[in-house]
């Protein structure tokens, strides 16, 4: 387990936290990471846990169970005891859209999850090879009608494929997706100008769009990016409601009591309350959720499931 389990918000952070949350002396909680050690949303979930161990009063442990698009550390903590003291750190993928990708899968978000709260979105930028003849979405809709164009993303079914797929739903184009095994291989064929486009999460893309590398025609939030603040939404160029966004939100085991959530719950809102715990997710191109609450949550669940279903059924889909 060594190297898989990181401690954070050891005793000595204890003064910090707030009096009505802490637990001195009790183990430890698990804030599981249904992803690989390295990668942006374990970063995140490194700098959360340190706050929680703050507000909590106690250690925090990141463990990282990755594998099957985030299902195997979901199942984990759908099937863990119910005493708040495993939480998953989710996202869109084992949180709403797996469901339609993995047949098979193991365990029903809607029933085997308590919500916490969601934490907010990160962006994808549809971004161009710098000779692609487009300066905006509209341009770049039209070239695809004269010329055959292709898109990369991070694999079949990643919010990368799937924001191109919800792209060629609402614009009525049909760009080519290409498929690579990560967001590396394919930014590296869009330099080199192998494929047209790409849709990569907003801190991916800013050294390329600053270097000139690469264009950025849209931010796939409905509101613009502080990250790119002059970088217009795709919804603001023509295609109104078009949304592609990763969100990320804390759930438990859907027997655990409601006080123990709530006690999760005010320590997430007191943590992201923390002018340096924010800056640090604003900086990372984060948008914070206005409602830090369960039923917010569970709302959001719920929608993006319905929404995701409807666009992976209409693209036809597939992990291969």
């Amino acid at each position: 387990m060594i190297g898989r389990r990181i401690l954070l918000g050891t005793a000595a952070l204890a003064p910090l936290a707030r009096p009505a949350l802490a637990q001195p002396g009790g183990r430890p909680v698990t804030l599981v990471v249904p992803f690989s050690p390295g990668g942006p949303t374990d970063l995140i979930a490194r700098r959360l846990a340190n706050s929680l161990g703050e507000t909590l009063g106690q250690v925090v442990v990141v463990e990282n169970r990755a594998g099957a698009g985030g299902n195997i550390g979901a199942e984990l903590v759908a099937r863990s005891a119910p005493d708040g003291q495993t939480v998953l750190f989710g996202t869109s993928g084992p949180l709403a859209i797996n469901r339609m990708l993995y047949p098979g899968q193991a365990y029903d978000p809607a029933k085997d999850f308590a919500a916490i709260a969601p934490l907010g979105r990160i962006p994808n930028v549809l971004a161009v090879n710098a000779g692609v003849p487009a300066g905006n979405v509209q341009e770049l809709i039209a070239l695809s009608r004269r010329e055959r164009l292709s898109y990369g993303s991070s694999g079949n079914g990643a919010s990368s494929h799937l924001a191109g797929a919800l792209f060629n739903s609402m614009a009525g184009t049909r760009i080519e997706h290409i498929p690579y095994r990560g967001t590396g291989p394919a930014l590296n064929d869009l330099l080199a100008g192998h494929i047209a486009m790409v849709f990569t999460d907003v801190l991916t893309a800013l050294p390329h769009v600053q270097g000139g590398r690469v264009r950025a025609l849209g931010i796939t939030t409905l509101e613009r990016s502080p990250v790119l603040p002059d970088l217009p939404s795709v919804a603001e160029q023509g295609l109104p409601g078009y949304d592609a966004s990763v969100f990320f939100g804390l759930v438990v085991a859907a027997a655990t009591p409601a006080p123990l959530r709530e006690r999760l719950r005010a320590a997430l809102s007191a943590a992201v309350a923390q002018p340096e715990t924010r800056g640090f997710l604003e900086s990372q191109g984060m948008q914070i959720a206005p409602a830090l609450t369960p039923e917010a949550l569970t709302r959001l669940m719920a929608s993006e499931t319905e929404r995701w279903a409807r666009v992976i059924q209409e693209a036809g889909v597939r992990l291969e």
